[in-house]
């Protein structure tokens, strides 16, 4: 399968990334293997997750997906060499666990390596702006970790161009390690906070972008008509707000473009996303093996000019 470069990295992924938050939530262990398994025999490489991953559940405490992960690695099956791993640090663990300072980064990476059960993590990521701690600081921390070989690569979620860049001149000035990558929420629903200026500084400065909530949630997946189909769902609460006109008219578009091409709406949304300027791989999950085959399709999917138009204006 076709990879690309993620960033100036030197780490290449396939064009789909797993998300690894439903691990511990709507993907129970048994479940989580099986996935991961069906993704990587089709050629697919990278999966993401985070420390706090899925601290929402009941009973939870944080720290299940990672977990997971690094128990399908050590059954075997896969190198770890050939898995591309990324989490993130910074959501709250505890009162006392939480955002981007030097204290907490040094000890967080500790407990993520424990439970992926690896020495190294491809690509660490800031998970949210802390505004109590300066980039020097949390730069410097990640600077350590990659001298120390702990991480690969390091990079951030959920920053504005504003941030970035402010990010990426602190790591200039003071000669440490930037972000390579950027995790911004991006997909046919929600565009305007990564097109435009953001899009810009990722792609002057050569950074990796993998977008979440590529299907905002499930809702481009076509298996939700109307608000009143997610109750009941493990993430109705987040689709809801969706189904206002513009998001009527994208699944619209979705099912018009599915119906001439006969693919999957999924899919589809997950290869438009793909033809997006700075966007290296959309992350998408799946908590059945059935849905799965649409993360796997989505890269051998080559959308028509008019087809992409329609998905375009669709969202506009």
């Amino acid at each position: 399968m076709h990879r690309r470069i993620l960033g100036r990295t030197d780490i290449a992924i396939a064009p789909v990334v797993f998300g690894g938050n439903v691990f511990g939530w709507t993907a129970d262990e048994k479940t989580s293997f099986a996935l991961l398994d069906r993704f990587v025999d089709a050629g697919f490489n990278a999966i993401d997750t985070a420390d706090v991953y899925s601290k929402w559940v009941d009973g939870n405490q944080g720290g299940e997906s990672e977990t997971i992960i690094g128990n399908w690695l050590k059954r075997g099956g896969v190198r770890r060499e050939d898995v591309v791993i990324v989490t993130k640090v910074g959501s709250e663990m505890a009162p006392d666990k939480k955002g981007l300072g030097e204290a907490w980064i040094t000890e967080a990476v500790e407990d993520s390596l424990k439970r992926l059960q690896t020495d190294y993590i491809d690509v660490y990521l800031a998970h949210w702006p802390d505004e109590n701690t300066s980039y020097d600081e949390t730069i410097g921390a990640f600077s350590r970790l990659r001298e120390q070989g702990k991480v690969r690569a390091i990079g951030a979620s959920n920053l504005d161009a504003e941030q970035l860049g402010e990010a990426l001149k602190v790591a200039e000035h003071t000669g440490r390690a930037r972000y390579d990558v950027l995790q911004p929420e991006y997909n046919l629903y929600e565009r305007s906070s990564f097109e435009g200026a953001l899009a810009d500084l990722c792609v002057e400065h050569d950074i990796g972008v993998i977008t979440y909530f590529s299907l905002a949630s499930g809702f481009l997946t076509g298996k939700y008509k109307s608000a009143d189909d997610t109750a009941g769902s493990a993430r109705g609460g987040g689709i809801a707000k969706y189904f206002d006109e513009r998001g009527r008219r994208i699944l619209k578009a979705l099912e018009q473009v599915s119906a001439e091409t006969g693919e999957h709406p999924a899919a589809i949304a997950l290869a438009w996303l793909m033809t997006r300027r700075g966007v290296t791989a959309p992350i998408a999950s799946a908590s059945k093996l059935e849905q799965m085959d649409s993360l796997i399709r989505a890269p051998q999917i080559e959308l028509s000019g008019e087809h992409l138009q329609i998905l375009q204006e669709a969202g506009e």
